[in-house]
Parts: structure tokens; sequence; C-alpha cells
């Protein structure tokens, strides 16, 4: 019952909003850029839910939900649209026939001496005047087909968005790149078929009249041509189904080598500093290798099929023609007959050859549609997830006094982060409720941050109160980074908030949720990314009993175990239960469950060991008064002083998709380099485009050679007027005839053309993949860091897609459309000598329309692929961010953001539209006045032409005007496309990283000591900016371990990318084992050394391959690690075992268990050196101390550099070295420092470490 009252509030909502929009929304102007069907589909798909979800049936779509009703519901939407372009349609399809029959009459007129001028001169200006009008009429009907399909994509990409987007945890079942894929390349190739969906009523219409017409003409005998057509249909049907399959491969493996790439482009820093690229390089390729397999079986396809399709209509006219003399003595054939006949089977060449071009995309869609448009759309809303193995199904009764902060406390895997969705309400509750009242604000686990201003990211769409935000921003502990950002609080924060550290995520992420003044704060563990000290001054200002939400109710999931006893309620949850709850005090009083989680961490934090006993007294620590402002100055300070390491120079490289740095590049060169052809064809291979070539122009003269035939023998009926017709005279035309046809239809030469470009084609792509792949693989990590992950994607996505599929199209129209105009001018000049002087002007013309458009076209086409990019990337936010989005309740803001951000793509869609009409109009403008002209020059020179040479004259110009706006059409389209071959080009000639292995090699078994120094090492993140570490010079013994704190943007992590050559010296060296790193390969260095990251990332692929993707190990070695990594039980108890399936970031396991196959990555490589990057950040106590002492037993050998946050985890070490500001300011053990009372020391005394005794177990 719940349910569907929430369903029907959510309805009224919308119709609330439809209504709203429908009155007060003035962009109604033009009435395409809106995306304002978008609410109508959606509803529409409601209404035939509403039966679906009476039957309780939530497992996938019902057999009685209506079929087709994403059709219906878009022909409801459009109706007017459709029913003009009808009109339109049928106007220009009836004018089609009327040429033909002029041409009849003027044919008659020339041969015929008695007929008078005047008449000649009137069915030349009929001509002229059909040709126009048709002209106008098909452009009006493209225009309309064109808006019905922006519409139709908008419409689609709002639903999707507010389907997918916003729906109940879909995020489960479809990957973000599924759906984005969905929404780019989807919907597309919805919006291409509306503008063909009119062809499926006009191809047969247009095939009926021309056969009623030829019956006219030849009588039955038009039978056999017409035999033969259908004859070619099923030849047809068999190759589309053929390519279908192949279709459908294809789009498996595009997926899923799209899926590898993002994840590569994702986790390239894992890939990097564990020297996997050559292991997911050979994945890529792999999968790519299977995809050009099926793109040349499928191009072999349809060359077989143009071939078909050429050959055609000369069968069909051979056909006719030989039974039509064969028939009957008396049938002569005459130019009148032969040529109207013939103009007439050109009419019907084009709707033949567009019904299987039509049914085959019809097909794609309907196939897509299915699993799908259709089939996202179609997912109910709300629906239960599964979270890991068990569902959110335990019994967690909970009551939660207003204003009061209760911790919630437990082990991994105890179900923490799940309690928090099921208050958000992200995870359906199986039975019982969850009443909240009041407004939400949420702080999720790892940061999300939005493609905005640091300012933006926190008002989040709430009216700015100046007041109160510089009151959060100091709480915040932000003020002393807004003064490192270039641009305040102002600085544009790139894509997933990529120029901020973990820590300044964090705190804008809880900047966010404190601005929003909800009521009730949802905190998913918020303070573990940030350093000890900084969580301490967050807690006190935010969250604590005196901090800014001192009077809301707040829900803190917390690992940190200092803040527990100032909480008024603590829960502590084990397996999905609540095993206790109450204050502090009780529960140590209790003797539960707590107080041996306490007990066994107790030496974790310092203090808190001794201070069991006297319960609370040692609390003292951490009251206000220890906490006096003097120790945490120093530290600001430094911050202040630091600059963050991780922070981009925003002014030199502004971080937009598609960024205006792009934009830039493309306007700049107004033409297409030549070049990039010449690479093209270099890429196909010099030997394939020449041969190519020749294929077509060998075509174009057998052409030219069977139409003067066919001149020739219709003239043979004025030479033969009253005899017989010898019959060997007509087997020998009716041969010859036929020889020709066949050479020039493809048999021979266009079929040996295509299919050698077929070849040639492929062999491009794969060249052009691979040296991209290649790369991106070997470029260096700022790259990454400074170019939006969207922005690499789609340049696999979009540019090798134009490359495998678009660019070969277009080369092999555009080289047919050139030697079908070069032939046909060639004939009327033979007919009649005059054209050539007409030809001069027009070609003028027409080559002045032609740059103008295209010039225009690819500006519009940029634009277009400009402002597409921020739909995609605002999606791909957006499902990153649900839970926060929803938590906040702000879905409403971001539909309409997504709408405006569609609006702004559709007027550049529209405006190309609109230019493409404009250029039609005055290109068929040149073909009607080349028929003008033929004919007119015709009828001049009346009394020396045979009619034969007249009808050869006329029909070929009739058959120009289609030809020319292709060759426009597809010279524009080529020039677009080979943008791609651009871009791709560009990111092959990004300067790589130092080679992967140089000539000199490193000793074997090196390095065996695991010694390091540092001899006065500087480093800068780019070449721009200042150094981040200003010559570093220290020793580290072999086996040693060593801890290295300081503050955010000290240079810690600086310090890891310098051992890794992520970074490059400045100046300096770094030595180990008495090799100077910078001498040798990256990969001999890199897979040396082993790193545990701070964030564990995952691949998708077997647990095994996330482990050992070389197969480098055996089995027992990998069991051993993960039984060293506490997983062995949980990986033994998984059906699959180490085959296991990771699902897409490792979302199917905890963050904990993430975090533990990374230490057995670590374990299996056991390298000399290992590197710890505060691997214990957002890990709970527990596993933090199962990582601890796993590396103190494992790599007890090795030398181990710890890069803390927390200081008790490096309390225990050989020496620390405190970094500041990019300098070594103290480097000691812990127990000298802890004397020195310096920068440690005030650290060590935020922390609550007194001394190094507390701390040893």
């Amino acid at each position: 019952m719940k349910t569907a009252v929430r369903k029907a509030q959510a309805e009224l909502e919308k119709r609330k909003r439809k209504k709203r929009r429908r009155e007060g929304d003035p962009d109604h102007g033009n009435n395409v850029s809106k995306a304002q069907s978008q609410d109508i589909l959606v509803l529409e798909e409601k209404q035939p839910k509403r039966k679906k979800k009476g039957d309780k049936g939530d497992s996938g779509p019902r057999k009685d939900f209506p079929r087709g009703w994403l059709v219906k519901t878009l022909c409801k939407t459009f109706w007017q649209n459709l029913l003009l372009s009808v009109a339109f349609k049928l106007v220009h399809d009836g004018l089609v026939f009327v040429s033909p029959q002029l041409l009849k009459l003027l044919i008659a007129f020339v041969s015929d001496e008695e007929s008078f001028a005047w008449q000649g001169y009137l069915y030349a200006i009929l001509l002229f005047l059909t040709a126009l009008i048709q002209s106008l009429c098909l452009q009006q009907y493209f225009s309309l087909c064109f808006q019905l399909g922006i519409n139709v994509r908008a419409s689609l990409t709002a639903a999707i968005y507010k389907k997918v987007g916003m729906a109940l945890a879909t995020r489960k079942e479809s990957t973000v790149g599924e759906t984005v894929n969905l929404m780019s390349a989807d919907a597309q190739r919805f919006m291409d078929t509306a503008n063909f969906v009119h062809q499926l009523w006009s191809s047969p219409l247009q095939i009926i009249l021309a056969i009623v017409f030829l019956w006219g003409e030849l009588g039955p005998s038009v039978l056999a041509g017409i035999a033969v057509m259908v004859l070619l249909i099923p030849i047809n049907g068999f190759l589309v189904a053929k390519a279908k399959t192949i279709q459908v491969r294809n789009m498996k493996n595009k997926d899923e080598r799209m899926k590898i790439m993002s994840e590569i482009l994702n986790g390239i820093k894992i890939l990097k500093l564990f020297a996997w690229e050559p292991s997911f390089e050979k994945r890529v390729n792999e999968i790519r290798a299977r995809e050009l397999k099926d793109l040349v079986n499928f191009s072999y396809l349809q060359s077989i099929s143009i071939f078909v399709f050429t050959c055609a209509p000369f069968l069909v006219s051979l056909a006719s023609f030989a039974v039509y003399m064969l028939v009957d003595e008396n049938n002569i054939l005459d130019a009148q007959k032969a040529f109207t006949a013939i103009s007439l089977f050109n009419v019907l060449r084009f709707p033949m050859a567009m019904l299987p071009l039509v049914l085959s995309s019809l097909v794609q869609v309907r196939l897509k549609k299915g699993q799908g448009v259709q089939g996202d759309l179609m997912i109910p809303l709300p629906k239960p997830t599964h979270e890991g193995q068990a569902t959110f199904a335990w019994d967690v009764t909970l009551d939660i006094a207003p204003g009061s902060l209760v911790a919630v406390v437990g082990a991994v895997g105890s179900g923490k982060s799940s309690l928090v969705s099921a208050m958000l309400g992200e995870m359906e509750s199986i039975k019982g409720h969850i009443n909240i009242q009041g407004s939400l604000a949420y702080v999720p686990q790892q940061a999300w941050i939005q493609n905005a201003t640091l300012k933006d990211n926190i008002l989040f769409g709430s009216e700015l109160d100046e007041a109160r935000y510089q009151q959060v921003i100091r709480a915040c502990a932000l003020l002393p980074d807004l003064e490192l950002l270039p641009a305040g609080d102002q600085t544009e924060i790139g894509e997933k908030g990529i120029n901020l550290s973990g820590g300044q995520k964090q705190r804008v992420s809880l900047a966010r949720a404190v601005y929003s003044n909800a009521d009730i704060y949802v905190l998913d563990d918020p303070l573990s990314a940030v350093d000890a000290h900084v969580g301490k001054y967050l807690f006190e200002h935010v969250l604590g009993p005196k901090g800014l939400l001192q009077k809301k109710t707040r829900i803190l999931v917390t690992h940190s175990i200092s803040f527990l006893p100032q909480v008024d309620n603590i829960v502590v949850l084990v397996a999905g239960a609540v095993s206790e709850h109450g204050s502090y005090s009780t529960l140590l009083a209790n003797r539960g469950a707590f107080a041996q989680f306490l007990n066994l961490y107790a030496w974790a934090w310092g203090a808190e060991r001794s201070c069991m006993q006297q319960r609370c007294g040692a609390w003292d620590l951490l009251s206000p008064q220890c906490l006096t402002l003097p120790s945490l100055i120093p530290v600001l300070v430094a911050v202040a002083l630091a600059g963050d390491e991780e922070q981009g120079d925003e002014d030199t490289e502004p971080c937009v998709e598609e960024g205006p740095d792009d934009v830039v590049t493309m306007t700049l060169k107004r033409d297409v380099k030549f070049s990039m052809y010449l690479r093209y064809l270099h890429a196909v291979g010099l030997w394939y485009s020449f041969w190519v070539a020749m294929g077509y122009v060998g075509q174009y003269v057998a052409f030219v050679g069977t139409n003067l035939w066919l001149s020739a023998w219709t003239d043979d009926a004025q030479h033969y007027l009253n005899q017989t017709y010898p019959t060997e005279q007509r087997d020998l035309r009716i041969g010859v005839f036929g020889a020709l046809g066949v050479s020039q239809g493809e048999s021979l030469f266009l079929l040996f053309a295509t299919i050698l470009s077929a070849r040639g084609a492929m062999r491009a792509s794969r060249v052009m993949h691979q040296q991209l792949l290649s790369n991106i693989l070997r470029v260096p990590m700022s790259f990454f860091d400074t170019t939006p992950t969207g922005r690499i994607v789609n340049r696999f996505a979009k540019d090798i897609f134009t490359i495998d599929e678009t660019i070969p199209m277009s080369f092999r129209s555009w080289l047919s459309c050139f030697m079908a105009i070069i032939s046909t001018l060639l004939m009327i000049s033979l007919a009649t000598p005059f054209f050539t002087l007409v030809i001069i002007p027009l070609s003028i013309f027409y080559y002045f329309v032609l740059r103008f458009y295209v010039s225009t076209s690819r500006q519009l086409r940029r634009l277009d692929s400009v402002t597409r990019s921020p739909i995609y990337s605002h999606f791909g936010e957006t499902v990153s961010g649900l839970s926060v989005i929803r938590a906040f309740g702000h879905q409403e803001r971001f539909l309409q953001q997504n709408e405006s951000t569609m609006d702004i793509n559709q007027k550049s869609v529209y405006s190309w539209i609109v230019s493409n009409r404009w250029l039609a109009i005055r290109l068929e403008f040149v073909g009607s006045l080349v028929v003008f002209f033929s004919a007119l020059l015709a009828v001049i020179s009346k009394g020396t032409l045979e009619g034969g040479i007249v009808g050869l004259s006329v029909s070929s110009a009739l058959n120009v005007t289609q030809t020319l706006n292709w060759l426009v059409r597809t010279s524009s389209e080529l020039e677009t496309n080979i943008v791609a071959v651009e871009r791709v080009h560009e990111y092959t000639k990004v300067k790589n990283e130092a080679p992967w292995v140089t000539e000199k090699r490193p000793p074997h078994g090196w390095p065996s000591k695991g010694e390091i120094q540092f001899v006065d090492y500087k480093v800068r993140y780019r070449p721009e900016l200042e150094l981040v570490l200003q010559g570093i010079t220290c020793n580290i013994r072999s086996t040693e371990k060593v801890g290295v704190v300081g503050r955010t943007g000290a240079g810690k992590s600086s310090l890891t990318n310098c051992l890794f050559r992520v970074l490059e010296a400045a100046g300096g060296t770094i030595i180990i084992d008495e090799v100077d790193i910078a001498t040798i390969g990256l990969h001999d260095l890199r897979q040396n050394l082993t790193i545990i990251p701070q964030d564990p990332v995952l691949f998708t692929g077997t647990l095994r391959m996330n482990l050992d993707p070389f197969d480098q190990y055996t089995d027992e070695e990998v069991w051993k690690a993960l039984e060293l990594a506490h997983l062995k039980s949980y990986v033994q108890d998984l059906p699959e075992g180490l085959l296991h399936l990771v699902s897409e970031a490792g979302e199917n396991l905890s963050v904990g268990q993430r975090q533990l196959v990374c230490l057995a990555r670590a374990l299996l490589r056991k390298a000399k050196i290992l590197i710890l990057d505060e691997a214990t950040a957002a890990v709970d106590l527990e596993t933090d101390h199962l990582i601890q002492t796993t590396i103190r037993s494992e790599f007890v050998d090795c030398t181990v550099l710890t890069i803390a946050h927390r200081l008790h985890t490096i309390m225990d070490s050989n020496r620390v070295m405190v970094l500041q500001a990019g300098r070594i300011v103290e480097y000691d053990s812990p127990e000298e420092l802890l004397k020195k009372h310096g920068v440690f020391s005030a650290m060590a005394k935020d922390a609550g470490i007194v001394n190094t005794e507390t701390t040893v177990l």
C-alpha cells in the first residue's frame, strides 16, 4: 500500500511540474530546442506500468506489457510533425514521375521534324519547374524529419536521465558506462531512424507508381525487370540478417572494450605504480582484434550488398529490353521508349535501395530497443537491492532522539554503510519501516565532488547566505585551503574533484552538508580521510557537543575511538544487528562487545590504555583546554605555506569537459589539413588506396560506354524504320550492352574496389587504435591529472568508431559520387558540345556554395560535439553522486540542469540541420539548371541531333541533381569525420614518460638490500608550477621502517610519486642499492617496488586477475598471499573462489576488503621495498590492525616507508621523517622527536600520544 501511495504522490508532483512548465516557460519559442516532450514521455510510460504493477510482478517486464509502447508514445507526442512531412513527401513523390513523361515528350519533339519550336521550349521550362518544386518539397520534408529526430533524441535522453539517473539503485544492474552509452549511441540511433521512418511507406508507393508507368511503355515485358528486382530482395534480406548478427556481436565487444578502457583510465595510477600496463594493453587488444574481425566481415557483406544494388537497375533494364525485343519481332526499341524507361528505372533505384537500409536501421533500433532504451525506461522505480551478500534484512531497531549525536561503530562488513543507506531510503526494507522526520543531509564515505566551483559545491543549489557560508568554511577548516587555491572559492574543481587532495574533498563534502542546514545529519565516516588534528578540529567545531551542529540530530559512522566519549549514544553493530547501544560509560560498564572492541584497539590511541581504569579521567587530554589553539596554529600556518601538492594550476589549464582549449585548437584550424587525408590513406596503405581508386574509375568508364551503346541501339530504330530488324544485330546489341553493364555493375570493378577498401579500412582502424592505446598507456601521470577522463574516453569511443565505420563509408560514397558526376557531365557534353560553356559558371557557383557550407557545417558539428560532452559528463556525475543528490532531495534541480545542458546542445544541432537545408536548396537549384540547359540546348540544336543522344543527355541530367547533392554531403561528412583522425593523432603525439625498459637493466634480484638515498632531491608537478619537494637529502637504511608525516600538502604523497618516477626529478637523484633510479627503465623500477595505495582500486575481472594480471604466480602462492591478507576464508566461501568476478571499480567488495586485496597484491610481489600510502584511511580499526600486524610480520626484512595521517601507525617505526612545505624539518626516531618538542611532538600531542611506550602492544 505504502509504495502505491508514494507512487501516486510522485505522479502528482510530476503533473504539477508539467503544468508549471507549460504555463510559466517562456523558452518555448523555438519549439525544437526544448527538451519539453520528456515529461509527456515519462508520464505516458507510467500508465502501462500501472497495469504491470497490479500483479506485484517486480521481476522485469511482464508479458502483458504492450510491446511497442515506446514507439506508440513517440507517435502520440509528435503526430503533427508526422502528418506534415507525409504531405510534403507525397507531393514530391508525385513530381518524381512527371519528369520521365516530359522527357518522353521532349524526345518525341526532337525526333519529329514537323513540330513547333515553342513546344520544345515549353518542355524545357516545365522540366526545370518540376525539378525546382520537387526540391523545395523534399527539403521541407527533410527539415521536418530532422526536427522530429532531435525531438525524439531529447525526449529519450531526458527520460533515460530521469529514469536511470533518478531511479532507485539501478546502479547495480547497469554500469555507468552502459548507461552513458545508452544515452549517446542508442538515443542517436533513434534520431537517425526518425529521419527515415517515412521511407517505409514512400518507397513502396514509388515502386508501385514506377511499375505502372513502365507497363505503359514496355507492356508485359516489364515483368521481367521486376522479377529480377524481386529476386534481389531475398538475397538482400539474407545479407541484412547476417550483418545483424555481426552487429550484435560487435556491440558486445565495443561495450566490453569501453568498459575496460574507462577502468584503465580511472585506475591509471595503479597501473603505472604496479607496471601493469602491458597486461591491460593485451586485454584491450584481444577485444579489439575480435572487434576488427567482425568489422571486416561486416564490410565484406556490405560490399556484396552494394554490389547487388548497383547491379540492380542495370540488370533490370537489360532484362526488360531484351525480353521486350525477343518477345515480338515488331517491338523496336526507339529512343523514346528506352530513355523514358531508363529514367523510370532510375527512379526505382532509390526506393529499392532505401527499403533494405531503412529496414536494417529499424532492426538495429529494435534490437537495441529491446535491450536498450525501452528496457531501461521500463525499470520499475522501487526495487530491492542486494548489498554484497545479504539483503538489508536485519532487524535493526533504533530510536534516535532529536538533537542527539549518535555514533555507529562496528567491524568491516557489519553493516554500518548499509544502515546509512537504509536511512537514506537507498535500500528497500523488507519488513518494518524507517520513519524520519525532517530534512536530511548526508556525507558519504567517499566524497563526491561536482565539476563546478568550490563555492557551488558547498552551496549545492541553495541561496548564498554570506555569514553562514563564512562560518561553515571556518568550521570545516577550509580557510587555509582557500588561500592556497588560485581563485579562492571560485576555483573550478575538475571532473571528480580532480585537483583536490582526499582530505580537502572530504571537508568540502562536509561543508556542503553543514551549509544545507538540515535537521538530520547522516555522516558516513567523514573523518577518515583527514589528518588526526584536522579531524579533531572538525569534531570540535562541527560535529561535537560544542560544534555548529550541536542542535541537530547527527548520526556518525566512525572508526576513530577518540571521539566516542563525547557522543550521546553509541550503537554497536555486529553482523548486521544492533548488539548494544547506550552512552560510552554504560557500554563500558556492560563489558559487552564494545568493551572488548575498545580493549582490542586501545593500542591504537596512545593514551587510551592507561585511561581505561580511570574510566573517563584521561579524556581531559581531549578537553578543550589541552587543545589550545597555539598547538593548531603552526599546523595551519604550515598549510598556508605548503601549497597543496595535488592542486592543479587552474589558470594555466582550465579543466572543462572538452574544455575551451580543445575547442580552440579545433576551431583555429579552419581547414582540415590535407595531411589528415594523407595520414588516413597512409594507414590504409598506399597500394590499397591506389587500386581502390582504379576500380572506381574502371566502373565509370564502363558506365559511360554502356549508355553510349544504348543510345546507338535506340538510333537503330531510325535506320531500320521500315525493314525488319536483323536478328544478329539485335543479339550483338543485347550482348555488348550486357557485357559492358556487368563489368560496370561492380560485378568486377566495384566489387573489387569495395572489398579492397574493406581490407584497407580495417588495416587503418587497427593501426590507429594500436597507436592511440599504446601511447595513452605511456603518457606521464600529469597528463591524466589535467585531462578529464571523459575527453580521453571520447577518443576511444566516438573517434575510433568514426574511423572504424564512418570514414570508410564516406570515402567510398565520395568516390562514387565524384565519378558519377564527371561521367554525367561528360555524356551531356558529348551530346551537346555547347554544354561545356554552361559547365564553367555552374561549377564556379557550385564551388562557392560548397566552400561556404562546408566551413559552416564543420563549425556547427564541432559545436555539437563540444556541447554534447557536458550532457554525458553531467550524467556520469549524477550517477556517481546519486545517494547524495537523493539524500539532499535535489533530484528536481539535477533534472533541470540536465535539461538545460541538453537545450544548449539542441541549439547547435538545430542550426546544423537548418544549414544543411539551406545548402540542399541551392545545390538542387544547380541540378535543375543542368537539366534545363541540357534540354534547352537539345531543343536549340534540334535538327542535328538524333533522338537517342538527346534522351541520353537529358536522362543523365535528371539524375545529376541527387548526385550533386550527395557529393557535397559526402565531402562535408568526410571533412567532419576526418577530424577524428586528427583527434586520435593528437593523442598519439602526446609526450611519453621515460621508456619502460632501457639499455641499462638493473642487476638481477635488485634491490637486494633496499637502501634508499635521496640526494638534494627536488620535484614539481608540472614545469610551470613551484617545487613541491625543495631539495630533500636523507638516507634510509636497509630493512628500516620509516614513517613520513606532515600536514596535507607537505609533500608526503609526492615522495611516493618520486620513488616510482610518476614525477620526474627537477634536480637531485634518488639512489636505491647503488642504482640511480633515473637511469633504468620505468618497468624495471616499478616492478621491483611495491605500494599499497591510498585508495584501493580494483578492476573488472576475476579476483585472481586483480592480484596477478600476468599470471606469474602459482595458485598456491596466490592463496598464501590471501591467507596472510586475512581474505582466505572469505574467498574460499565464494562459489567461484579465485575466479570470483569483481564488478566495476570493485563495487561488490566492501572498502575494507578492497584494501585487503591491495595488501594481498603487495604480499604477492614481495619486493624489497614497500611503500604504504596511508592505506589505513578508510578502514576501521580492525582491518587497520590486520594490515599493520601483517606488515610487521611479513615485511620484516624489507624497507617499509609509511605515509601516515594517523600518528599511531608509525609510532613503532625506526625513524620518522617530518615534512613541512616540501622540506625535511625533523628526521629521527620517534622517542627522540617526542623529547625535542618540535613539530612532531606538537602533532603527537594533538593526537593524544604522550610517549611511545603506550603504543607498543
